[in-house]
């Protein structure tokens, strides 16, 4: 500190990993805990600037937000979960609902995998870095609809897209897309006949609390005999729309 009280800012980029990665935590813990970020910053010696960066990338990614970015790392090497963890949690959510691991959701979604994780392995993460494991297992194809994919006629307010896929390691996936973002899927190894189709809309429905209208969109062709029977066994609270 300089005469006068003024005290020297550091260049947190010059601390060695361990001591940053402490140095992160701690002012993000401070921030969240109801101090300014001004406040922070003149506490822990580094710009308002400085600290509003890592409290939005904690806030954006989680733990991973707290881990120093060390060139020359092959791709994956910095990510939360080791590939042993991510095999648990794909394995563990395979052919099972949240409620059979005791977690309160009766589909699967990114909040519920979040906190599976956080429960198993004490790790917390974001949900955006959850899609990006879900990209990675191939759970999630693609980023979320885009609002105005979907003919007017065809995007009720309250709708979910739902389409099928399988997985580059051959899971089965339900995946339904509300229109708002939200998104919620079923992973099997094995094929989705109608009775598991209809059991996974029910679940929607009860989570959503809420009658819901689902649009079918890139179904596969040797599959379509399986959604058209959901009429078969209707359920007043589900509404099913085809866009060829």
């Amino acid at each position: 500190m300089l005469a006068g009280g003024e005290m020297v800012r550091r260049d947190a980029r010059r601390l060695p990993g361990a001591a940053l990665e402490d140095l992160r935590r701690r002012a993000v813990a401070a921030v969240e805990s109801g101090r300014s970020r001004s406040e922070v910053a003149r506490l822990f010696g580094v710009s308002r600037k400085t600290v509003g960066t890592w409290v939005n990338a904690y806030r954006d990614l989680g733990e991973d937000a707290f881990r120093p970015r060390t060139r020359g790392r092959r791709p994956g090497e910095q990510l939360a979960l080791s590939p042993e963890q991510q095999a648990v949690v794909l394995e563990s959510v395979t052919g099972r609902t949240p409620e059979e691991l005791g977690l309160p959701y009766r589909v699967w979604t990114r909040q519920a995998i979040a906190e599976l994780v956080n429960r198993e392995f004490r790790i917390t993460l974001s949900l955006k870095t959850v899609s990006g494991y879900l990209a990675r297992w191939g759970v999630l194809p693609g980023p979320p609809v885009p609002r105005g994919s979907v003919p007017p006629g065809h995007r009720p307010a309250e709708g979910v897209r739902l389409t099928w896929h399988r997985t580059p390691a051959g899971q089965e996936v339900l995946l339904a897309v509300c229109y708002r973002g939200s998104v919620f899927f079923d992973l099997r190894t094995v094929p989705f006949e109608a009775a598991a189709l209809t059991d996974f809309l029910g679940r929607l429905a009860d989570q959503l609390d809420r009658p819901i209208t689902v649009v079918v969109r890139h179904w596969p062709a040797a599959h379509t005999g399986r959604v058209r029977a959901w009429p078969a066994a209707p359920d007043p609270r589900i509404t099913v729309r085809f866009l060829h």
